[in-house]
């Protein structure tokens, strides 16, 4: 298995402008989750599966599994925006009434405080209980942080299928960290996307929020209160 994986590796990275490829792709995602497009899934996977061999190739092992993860959520998220009839604008030409065109019901929601809490400390701790195990029987580089973004993204990409509003604050803290481990690894193209992804996420969030006070209109004196 292990020798089948790495001949396909070898035979990917042959191939040029994979990265750039990756790249784009993982941008168009980010744009269709900012509007709740169905379609945001596809292109979720196919990024997803590029750049499981392109970490791989520099080590970065936990962000290599973490792909693995990522193709699961997207089928995942594909099936909880669709069975719960996610927006989809589709093709013009299509039925006025295809299902599709229905508005959403699962709506944005938000996270307690104690909610908050438990997941960022269990994120903590695995990403040190992973990081140790890393370090001392590999030899993946930046263990601990790839640790942390890896176990980061698994909780985010998580609130992104139940569409928690947090979602683009926790992407903003792991995606600027991930610049860095990017940068360190020469992933040049990848470290671009993640600083044009801190830009997105910063829109994502008002859009998002913007949708969750109309459907949860609070009174105007709690609004300075808001997270």
């Amino acid at each position: 298995m292990e020798q089948a994986f790495t001949a396909l590796k070898e035979i990917a990275l042959r191939m040029p402008y994979w990265e750039e490829c990756a790249v784009l792709l993982g941008i168009v995602y980010l744009l269709l989750a900012m509007r709740q497009h169905l379609w945001c899934w596809y292109a979720a996977f196919a990024s997803t599966t590029i750049y499981a061999f392109l970490f791989w190739d520099v080590n970065l092992l936990m962000e290599s599994a973490l792909q693995i993860y990522y193709l699961a959520m997207a089928v995942y998220g594909w099936l909880q925006w669709r069975e719960k009839g996610s927006s989809v604008n589709t093709i013009e030409n299509n039925s006025e009434n295809n299902s599709e065109n229905k508005s959403t019901s699962l709506k944005i929601s938000t996270w307690t405080g104690k909610q908050h809490g438990l997941a960022i400390g269990a994120t903590l701790l695995l990403s040190y209980v992973s990081g140790e195990l890393l370090a001392n029987n590999t030899d993946a580089a930046r263990p601990f942080i790839d640790s942390f973004t890896t176990w980061g993204a698994v909780l985010t990409t998580y609130m992104v299928t139940k569409k928690v509003l947090e979602n683009w604050i926790y992407w903003f803290v792991i995606d600027g960290i991930c610049i860095f481990l990017y940068l360190d690894r020469g992933l040049h193209p990848t470290a671009a996307l993640f600083l044009a992804y801190e830009v997105i996420v910063v829109f994502g969030y008002i859009k998002w929020r913007a949708e969750w006070q109309k459907e949860n209109p609070e009174p105007q004196s709690a609004r300075s209160d808001a997270f």
